[in-house]
């Protein structure tokens, strides 16, 4: 008896069962558009969500244009009585059917909707229009990265820092993370933003590179990426106060190694980004062709050679309240950088500075005094600079001579000082700005938009 009612329990029990699972997997999932996209639920029935971006309502039909959590667009045609006054960047989910029609915009797809939800009436007064100032944009940047151009800029950044990423991980280079707050310049003392720290005075860091350099001893080929600040009173389409700096070293390091880790780096990034941000690209009109023209090696270009090139055309710099004529000895300016590199379609690196134009740590060429093992490598079609690097110098003599003629506390670099005191051996890195980086890619005008929230000497909100 006992058994015979315990049988009928568990009948029961898998009736229940059977019957919960009939109901989940007849339960419609969410699905992304981008993948309703590839076509395969065409005739199916589909549930999307997202915000209204755009909305056109005629007598029998409602005309919504949904945007979801990743930029996609698709069209959703319901009833006009089935849908409320909704208004721009209001949320909402629909149920429908997915069709094919090459009248709808944005991928020929269609939603005929069959059931709506609404989770948000926006407000009828969204600020940003089709046509807005620059300034405008800026201010009402927390919503300006809802729009279809934002979304791009910050889909094609996460897939350079991406590939960034899969690059020195395959390369057998360790990541490592440094402090933010550090106590000694690396630059020099103009370009610091001073911060109170506890009784002392600390200061943002401008790069993570001496850091990098104590590291290279214990873990070998080291990179990072990370933040930088910058406080130069700059208002360029080519300067943040904040930043995100990609920065590399290594040990055993020749300058033609730095050439060849560069180029290799920066191809294999175009290729990439080209290749899985295809589309985004087109969006922002970037000529993607133009992109993967991009071989290996990059041209090369002594300093002397290029203020030779400069002075023949004529290029001018600021010098104090005097404009000249650019001289052996000046660093390059951004008008420098161009003319160099408006007519090329592949980088170059311009290297051999004179060293007074770098920082303290650069090594001097021992076959040239007064000349340094640096280089600048420039984007072509008039970009200019996007990376910086070159050998660091690992005589402790000589080290302490640079940082005495250019009037720095030798206090500050005592821990950088023991690196050359403990097994000091030739290294070297460089550094990339990603936003620089992400300007070229996406050809834009302003750095500003290749940052979802930019730093500039004019700006800290939001």
């Amino acid at each position: 008896m006992i058994s015979w009612i315990f049988f009928v329990f568990l009948k029961r029990m898998y009736n229940i069962i059977i019957k919960i699972v009939s109901v989940v997997n007849t339960e419609l999932k969410y699905h992304r558009i981008s993948e309703i996209k590839k076509g395969e639920f065409l005739g199916k029935e589909i549930r999307v969500r997202g915000w209204v971006y755009r909305v056109r309502k005629q007598k029998n039909k409602a005309f919504i244009i949904i945007r979801d959590d990743r930029g996609g667009i698709i069209q959703c045609v319901l009833p006009s009585t089935s849908v409320p006054e909704i208004t721009i960047e209001s949320s909402l989910e629909i149920q429908g059917i997915l069709f094919k029609d090459e009248r709808a915009k944005d991928g020929g797809y269609e939603i005929r909707g069959n059931d709506v939800k609404i989770y948000s009436i926006a407000d009828n007064d969204f600020p940003i229009g089709e046509y807005q100032s620059t300034e405008l944009l800026l201010d009402y940047r927390h919503l300006t990265v809802r729009t279809r151009k934002m979304i791009s800029i910050a889909k094609i950044r996460a897939t350079i820092l991406e590939k960034v990423r899969n690059w020195f991980v395959d390369n057998d280079w360790l990541e490592v993370n440094v402090p933010t707050l550090v106590k000694s310049a690396v630059e020099g003392g103009s370009t610091l933003f001073p911060v109170k720290y506890f009784k002392e005075e600390a200061f943002l860091s401008q790069s993570a590179q001496l850091y990098l350099e104590a590291l290279i001893f214990s873990l070998g080929p080291v990179w990072t990426i990370g933040a930088s600040f910058r406080a130069e009173k700059s208002r360029t389409l080519r300067h943040l106060a904040e930043y995100l700096h990609l920065e590399a070293e290594a040990p055993w390091i020749s300058l033609n190694d730095l050439f060849s880790i560069q180029e290799k780096l920066l191809v294999s990034l175009i290729g990439h980004v080209t290749k899985v941000r295809n589309e985004d690209l087109e969006f922002l009109k970037r000529d993607v062709a133009t992109l993967n023209q991009i071989k290996e090696p990059f041209d090369k270009l002594s300093y002397s050679q290029a203020i030779e090139i400069l002075s023949s055309m004529d290029i001018q710099i600021q010098d104090g309240e005097v404009i000249r004529k650019i001289e052996w000895g000046d660093d390059l300016n951004i008008d420098s950088e161009k003319a160099l590199t408006k007519d090329r379609t592949n980088p170059v690196f311009v290297h051999g500075y004179p060293l007074q134009v770098k920082p303290f740590y650069v090594k001097e060429d021992p076959e040239t005094p007064g000349i340094s093992l640096t280089t600048d490598l420039l984007l072509p079609n008039g970009f200019g600079e996007v990376s910086s690097g070159g050998m660091r110098e690992d005589n402790i003599t000589s080290l302490k001579s640079r940082i005495e003629k250019e009037g720095l506390n030798m206090n500050s670099y005592s821990w950088y000082l023991d690196l050359r005191k403990y097994g000091s051996v030739p290294h070297g890195g460089f550094g990339i700005g990603i936003e620089r980086l992400v300007r070229w890619i996406t050809n834009l005008e302003d750095i500003k938009e290749c940052v979802l929230f930019p730093r500039t000497m004019a700006r800290l909100n939001p």
